[in-house]
């Protein structure tokens, strides 16, 4: 098995230092809230598992608004924008961070009611039997880190094996007992829809027209559902992307136009000031 030249043992960190852990293959650490809060939406490509054992966390996946309330995890997945709003003052927990290649090297077999589980309920109540398990997991991975055995990268992956057998079943569990209305079901198939394709389509009839639907009945429902228009949802995706790319990559403005699919960079920033009231230029230098 492939084993990778660097694996980090546990230190503090906070949300504006989960970014310098992205490029190792494993890494778990606190969490507080006296380390502060990243002010800035970015794309993870890395999975992102953080169990909260006091106080609350708010921020946004993919737009949507979560709470992560003690004791509770959540779970993110490679492509997901992520937002940090707000920490309370009495806010630990722990973080784990687990890149592509290490999540790969486990060979787990693909289920995809599982990852989709996962993709609408990052976050979850936990028990306190699901609490202990997972704090002998944090536990035996902070040993195992901190003795400098030379597998522990692959003792540490056969650990983490289990610990997604057995949280995969619970997300699973989760959803299926969760039943959504009519117009739930259909908020959600149009916000997985926009996530795909608002990089390219912007109208609210290509979206009407994917779902088998009237555009006025799509953007009364969508209104009805979540206090926003269609068009509001896809421009705050387009919006949110800008940000990300603007923050975190070394993109120009002229690269993230394109990527953005704007007829021009001008155009582009007229819409993005109308969207944030700052040029993609004054935002990208602005202070975090």
């Amino acid at each position: 098995m492939k084993q990778s030249a660097s694996l980090n043992t546990p230190t503090p960190a906070g949300t504006n230092e989960i970014a310098g852990h992205l490029d190792k293959p494993f890494h778990i650490g606190e969490l507080t809230s006296e380390a502060g809060l990243t002010t800035y939406p970015f794309r993870t490509d890395t999975h992102i598992c953080c169990v909260c054992t006091s106080g609350e966390c708010k921020g946004r996946v993919n737009l949507i608004p979560h709470t992560l309330r003690a004791p509770g995890m959540s779970i993110n997945l490679p492509g997901q924008l992520l937002e940090f709003e707000s920490m309370s003052d009495d806010f630990k927990g722990v973080v784990i961070l687990m890149s592509r290649d290490f999540v790969g090297d486990l060979h787990l077999p693909h289920n995809f009611q599982n990852y989709m589980s996962i993709q609408e309920t990052p976050v979850l109540r936990l028990t306190a039997a699901q609490c202990e398990a997972m704090r002998i997991y944090c536990d035996m991975t902070r040993r195992v880190s901190e003795i400098g055995h030379p597998n522990r990268l692959d003792i540490i992956k056969h650990l983490t094996c289990a610990f997604f057998y057995g949280i995969g079943y619970y997300f699973h569990q989760t959803t299926e007992n969760r039943k959504l209305s009519r117009e739930e079901a259909l908020m959600r198939d149009f916000l997985k829809t926009a996530q795909q394709h608002y990089k390219t389509e912007r109208k609210i009839s290509f979206y009407a027209k994917k779902l088998h639907l009237t555009a006025g009945y799509l953007s009364t429902v969508i209104k009805n559902i979540s206090g926003k228009t269609a068009a509001e949802w896809i421009d705050n995706y387009v919006t949110l992307e800008a940000k990300a790319l603007l923050k975190s990559t070394h993109m120009t403005i002229q690269q993230i136009s394109d990527h953005l699919n704007f007829p021009s960079q001008s155009f582009f920033g007229k819409y993005f000031k109308r969207q944030t009231g700052l040029s993609p230029k004054e935002y990208k230098n602005a202070v975090p």
